[in-house]
């Protein structure tokens, strides 16, 4: 389970967009390298697979995320 850290509402989606913009380069760039040996590095690993399945999620809530934006 991740860390809860507060995100102020007002800009909550900013925030993650900006994070998630970070990561998706690191991944792009081929800058993630992580050793499974490692207790950080595992929990890495084990927050970008969280990540994954989020952006899952996300996706299936694409229309919804549509009509809230359009309207």
């Amino acid at each position: 389970k991740l860390n809860n850290m507060a995100n102020m509402s007002y800009c909550r989606f900013q925030n993650t967009a900006r994070d998630l913009a970070d990561c998706v380069e690191a991944i792009e760039n081929n800058s993630v390298s992580l050793d499974l040996t490692d207790d950080n590095d595992r929990r890495e690993a084990q927050a970008l697979l969280i990540i994954l399945d989020l952006a899952k999620d996300i996706i299936a809530y694409e229309t919804d995320i549509e009509e809230i934006t359009n309207n």
